[in-house]
């Protein structure tokens, strides 16, 4: 199926709302890169900016692009849109002051006020697709939304809470998904529980099988050396993660495990494995961000709703210097409209 194609029963093509993050960030800039000749979309679908106008004119303005955007004035009206570029201003961002570049409150506002914007229409309809441009987490929280980040709050505004997703990363070669996201490593061991590996496992399988990439089982990295040397380099891997394997696999998924890690990632990327689940940040990341550092997509597993993002952060440094690639993006939009079609 392309990523054209209609959802069953609808006339028009699934919207997918793009929000701009942190209006002083990348978002904004990447945004007007990659859309600003509609001609070049990624996908042939009604994409809606969401965010503050002050920022897309400034960046328009410095790329030197006449507003490619359709202003809408509510969400509803996206239902019924064509295929194009539209703008939604949540209304309390109107004439935002924007200082591309630097961190701020006022941009850690427009990123909260983004996200409670879309869920709303989210929440209306679950069919659409979400692409999240990078937010500052200090900003988010000086703005007043006490949120370590875009996962937390999706899980908790949509009711389906922090343990009901899991993170997910991927690339054109590697899919990973991590038991824990960011917390000091320190309190790993203690967050690596049956429930939660078996939670993600389920998670990651029925995204694999999505994706119609299901022939091969998921890879279970252990979470310690050598997959804990049948617990002699610790008990977790024979205690906790094995015996979540070996009930998903029961349940249905296909799943081998626990593997070590520095051996499974060489594996998994000679095509051995559908995905990986890691136990921590720092175990499955940069192998993954090694070979896909410029097309990263993030992906929320257990929403309501498809919800994809960039892989990298804010980078104000980076804020018109126009070094800053545009793949993560693009990669973020394409897979957002496959798992929506």
């Amino acid at each position: 199926m392309t990523a054209s194609a209609t959802a069953a029963g609808s006339a028009r093509p699934v919207p997918v709302l793009l929000t701009l993050g942190d209006a002083n960030g990348l978002g904004p800039e990447l945004a007007c890169r990659l859309l600003g000749d509609p001609q070049s979309a990624p996908c042939d679908r009604p994409i809606a900016l969401v965010g503050p106008e002050s920022a897309l004119l400034w960046h328009g303005e410095h790329l030197g692009l006449a507003p490619f955007w359709t202003r809408l004035e509510t969400g509803e009206t996206l239902a019924d849109a064509a295929p194009g570029v539209y703008l939604l201003e949540p209304p309390r961002l109107a004439g935002l002051p924007v200082t591309p570049g630097r961190q701020t409150p006022a941009g850690g506002l427009a990123a909260g006020e983004t996200l409670e914007y879309v869920m709303t229409l989210l929440a209306a309809h679950p069919n659409w697709g979400l692409v999240t441009g990078p937010l500052s987490k200090a900003a988010l929280n000086d703005a007043g939304f006490l949120f370590p980040g875009h996962t937390e709050f999706l899980a908790e505004r949509s009711g389906v809470g922090r343990k009901g997703v899991c993170m997910h990363l991927c690339g054109p070669v590697l899919r990973v998904s991590l038991v824990t996201t960011h917390p000091p490593l320190a309190k790993v061991p203690s967050l690596v529980t049956y429930d939660r590996v078996a939670r993600c496992l389920t998670l990651t399988w029925d995204h694999v099988r999505r994706l119609g990439v299901s022939d091969k089982p998921i890879a279970v990295c252990g979470l310690n050396p050598h997959a804990g040397e049948g617990g002699l380099l610790g008990r977790e891997d024979e205690d906790v993660v094995r015996p979540a394997v070996a009930a998903a696999v029961a349940a249905g998924v296909s799943a081998v495990g626990p593997l070590p890690a520095d051996t499974l990632f060489y594996r998994a990327a000679q095509g051995e494995f559908s995905a990986i689940l890691a136990m921590y940040h720092d175990q499955g990341l940069p192998p993954l961000k090694l070979l896909h550092f410029k097309d990263t997509v993030n992906v929320t597993l257990g929403l309501p709703f498809v919800r994809t993002s960039v892989g990298h952060g804010t980078g104000f440094e980076l804020v018109g210097t126009g070094k800053a690639a545009t793949s993560s993006l693009a990669a973020a939009l394409v897979l957002a409209c496959r798992l929506t079609a």
